[in-house]
């Protein structure tokens, strides 16, 4: 074991045990804070855009929904694994402050077109072939080819002409909006979204952490991806998680409990998670999860295939199981179809093909004094230098700040208004009650909407993010001052 992390792991546990409540806006041990801020895990969804933008270009709506569960799945290391990795310890990231934000951008380059070619040999172009995810299917008892990033998405020549090729582009871009839109409590709402292949996810949600031996990691909101092309959205929940390591001194996240994701279209896919307990039963970040067809799969057509569907030994509800994934998050897992038992997929997370596109953002010293990375500068620069004594002194600037503009806010009777997204309050939640009804089985308790400790159901002004201009505030920054 490493005995600086061991130490900094058992001044952490010292610290969780003296404090009570909440910890979600509570400042722990410097030592322990990750180089990024809490506005930038939405990253997680974005920064693969082929991944991302898969669904519009598959024509079967039971692939669709399993393509929007594989997005979920690849997301969950980065989401998880804040400021480490499955070999390294996970670190907090720091606490977002109130109209901090966050805009990015990730392309992949030449992932489609009439010239282009996948990464592997064994798959063709993204806008012109078929990949064992095509609208044929695989014949029965055959067994596809692994599928890269690249020929994941790929759809069948006849979809893709219309779906794909359109575009006229040779990249697939994902631009990421982030914005802390409440300090107490605190919430962060996100916005990614595809423009030319007409794919979104808006999202919200509030931390909230608890010590009691493990760190339990409470987020209460959920996203929904729509996908224009065929006028379906997905209801996504957020994990709790649970942070374990303590006595070995590498910490580590886990999720133990059994989630859903609701599509409009009747389908719907459930992940449980199981993981490694505290008496280290079992397997750390394992799961299993299920693509289900609609309730009345069974009984009629599949309207994607317009084929008889065949049943299945396996079923949800009177619902056929399309596909099963089982593996570890963190890892990698194996995709098979539920009706042959066929692999249609290994994901190797580490996989060269499967890294992450490069994050595109402007320099540092042209962003916006509310932008994350240019407001911590000087923490960052602290984090990575290993000196805890700026680390403190420049998080404390802007700390003392932020306290000081919400005295004079609160004195001057002023509310802070959010620049990109907006609460619709109550009369937001239709969209997450019309989804959560097709969740199999009739429901979840873990999905539940909770909005009157969000301030509502948090969305993206549209309206406001189509000219996106600089500066921000004006000349206000988060100190409190003129730029």
């Amino acid at each position: 074991m490493d005995k600086g992390l061991a130490s900094r792991c058992k001044e952490l546990l010292q610290f969780l045990s003296s404090t009570k409540g909440d910890l979600a806006n509570v400042t722990g041990p410097p030592s322990m804070l990750a180089p990024l801020s809490v506005v930038e895990v939405g990253r997680c969804w974005a920064q693969r855009p082929a991944v991302f933008a898969a669904p519009a270009l598959e024509p079967d709506a039971g692939r669709r929904c399993l393509l929007v569960l594989r997005m979920v799945l690849i997301a969950l290391r980065t989401q998880m694994y804040v400021g480490g990795s499955p070999t390294t310890s996970i670190k907090k990231p720091l606490n977002a402050f109130l109209g901090e934000l966050f805009l990015a951008e990730w392309t992949d380059e030449k992932v489609h077109g009439a010239d282009s070619t996948s990464s592997s040999s064994s798959s063709s172009s993204f806008c012109s072939s078929r990949s064992s995810l095509s609208s044929q299917g695989t014949p029965h008892g055959q067994e596809p080819p692994a599928l890269s990033r690249s020929t994941t998405i790929s759809s069948s020549s006849t979809a893709s002409s219309s779906a794909s090729c359109a575009c006229g582009a040779d990249r697939i871009t994902t631009r990421l909006i982030a914005e802390q839109v409440s300090h107490h409590p605190p919430i962060t709402a996100m916005h990614i979204a595809d423009d030319v292949h007409g794919v979104r996810a808006d999202g919200y949600a509030r931390v909230e952490m608890t010590f009691s031996g493990i760190v339990q990691v409470r987020q209460v909101g959920h996203a929904v991806v729509r996908v224009d092309a065929y006028d379906e959205e997905y209801l996504i929940p957020l994990p709790d998680i649970k942070v374990r390591g303590f006595l070995s001194g590498r910490l580590y996240p886990e999720i133990t409990d059994t989630y859903h994701i609701a599509g409009s279209n009747g389908y719907a896919a459930e992940i449980k998670f199981s993981g490694q307990g505290m008496a280290w039963g079992g397997t750390r970040n394992a799961f299993v999860a299920t693509v289900y067809g609609p309730r009345s799969l069974d009984e009629s057509k599949d309207a994607s295939n317009a084929r008889p569907a065949k049943k299945s030994a396996k079923s949800n509800n009177g619902r056929e199981a399309l596909y099963t994934i089982d593996g570890v998050w963190s890892k990698g897992w194996t995709v098979r179809d539920a009706r042959t038992n066929a692999v249609v997929e290994t994901y190797n997370v580490d996989a060269p093909e499967n890294a992450p596109a490069p994050i595109v953002l402007p320099d540092t010293a042209t962003q916006d004094p509310w932008e994350s990375r240019r407001a911590w500068a000087g923490v960052l620069d602290g984090l990575g230098k290993g000196n805890m004594s700026q680390t403190v002194a420049e998080k404390s600037k802007i700390e003392q700040a932020q306290r000081r503009m919400r005295a004079q806010e609160a004195a001057a009777g002023e509310v802070w208004t959010p620049l990109f997204f907006k609460s619709d309050g109550h009369n937001g939640s239709e969209v997450f009650h019309r989804l959560a009804a097709g969740v199999p089985g009739g429901g979840s308790p873990n999905l539940q909407l909770y909005d009157d400790r969000t301030k509502g159901v948090w969305r993206v002004d549209d309206d406001k993010i189509k000219n996106i201009q600089r500066p921000f505030r004006g000349g206000l920054t988060p100190l409190g001052e003129q730029a």
